[in-house]
């Protein structure tokens, strides 16, 4: 039985978009800066963050580390990108954190210690989650605020890491508390130091201020 005629297509007939090229071009350096686990989940989630205006899953650069394996559960540049997409909000639903978490291609048993750790519910202050996830990729609690500091500040790249000192305080007490082992009055005593700097900083603190030598270590052991 013959086979009904299919119809055919000239070159005229394809509308090819013309910003077509260039949507393609960004998609593969994105690709090539955020190295998805998962690429096809990635995907869908790029170009349906896109079509809706939103902070698409990407890196702002690729991150290697010299004597690192290159894949790990969480980098810093992912927990950025989270950042970039979650952080308008001082709260946030568990649903939102979920969903972003799986268009990045991350661990879920990594997720799920977070939230046994910081004892977060369906409501979670984004920037007491994204304090414990830099500590757990973080030797130690002086280099897990020095991420926190360069992922909340809004300077530029490369200019100094600074965030207000109301929230580096809320964040290294919140920390400290979870870690269980830091004194009350240890705690206090780099909040009086490092409120000198502040005074002169517009109330502003960074990295250099609670790395230098002159500064009590913000965890006794450190």
């Amino acid at each position: 039985m013959p086979q009904p005629e299919e119809p055919i297509y000239c070159s005229q007939q394809i509308n090819i978009p013309p910003e077509l090229p260039d949507i393609l071009k960004q998609f593969t350096k994105a690709a090539i800066r955020t190295q998805p686990t998962d690429v096809l989940q990635w995907s869908y989630a790029y170009f349906e963050a896109l079509s809706k205006g939103e902070t698409p899953p990407v890196k702002d650069r690729l991150e290697f580390e010299l004597g690192q394996p290159l894949e790990k559960p969480l980098t810093q540049g992912q927990l950025a990108v989270l950042h970039k997409q979650l952080g308008d909000r001082p709260l946030i639903e568990l649903s939102s954190l979920e969903e972003k978490w799986k268009h990045l291609c991350l661990p879920k048993n990594t997720l799920e210690e977070l939230l046994r750790l910081g004892s977060f519910a369906e409501e979670i202050k984004w920037i007491h989650f994204l304090a414990l996830a830099c500590s757990a990729i973080s030797e130690n609690l002086t280099l897990a605020m020095k991420a926190v500091c360069e992922i909340l500040t809004k300077n530029l790249e490369g200019g100094p890491a600074q965030i207000p000192f109301l929230i580096f305080k809320e964040l290294y007490t919140y920390l400290a508390n979870i870690d269980g082992e830091i004194p009350k009055e240890h705690v206090e005593t780099v909040i009086d130091h490092l409120s000198y700097d502040v005074d002169k900083q517009d109330g502003m603190v960074g990295p250099r201020n609670f790395m230098s030598g002159n500064c009590p270590p913000l965890s006794p052991g450190n």
